[in-house]
């Protein structure tokens, strides 16, 4: 855990905020920054600053499996939804602790940049 994440804040709880799915190591939450009509973040509990940093390839595919989980919970799973890890500075990675964006509600043009 890394004291000065807001993230990490949120895993251990912190910062409490609506947990759309929780479980041994990732937290599902609606992002306050939405970007869609349904946008909500997937952090996994232990502190990674970049998907960079995954000692543990596995670790991504249950964060999908997290990910997929929050996108039923929030009824995206019949329209669509478009799933996102930004990456550094160039990537827009603006919270330096690894997450998934699930975004969804509304169809999602292309390309993204």
């Amino acid at each position: 855990m890394n004291t000065g994440c807001i993230f990490c804040k949120i895993a251990n709880g912190q910062i409490p905020v609506h947990a759309i799915y929780e479980n041994e190591e990732f937290f599902v939450f609606p992002d306050r920054n939405a970007q869609a009509p349904v946008h909500i973040l997937v952090i996994p509990k232990k502190h990674f600053e970049t998907i960079l940093d995954v000692d543990d390839p596995n670790l991504l595919g249950r964060g999908l499996s997290a990910a997929i989980e929050g996108a039923r919970r929030t009824n995206l799973d019949e329209s669509g939804f478009r799933i996102v890890i930004n990456t550094r500075d160039d990537g827009g990675q603006t919270v330096y602790h690894l997450h998934f964006h699930v975004l969804g509600g509304r169809f999602m043009n292309w390309p993204p940049g």
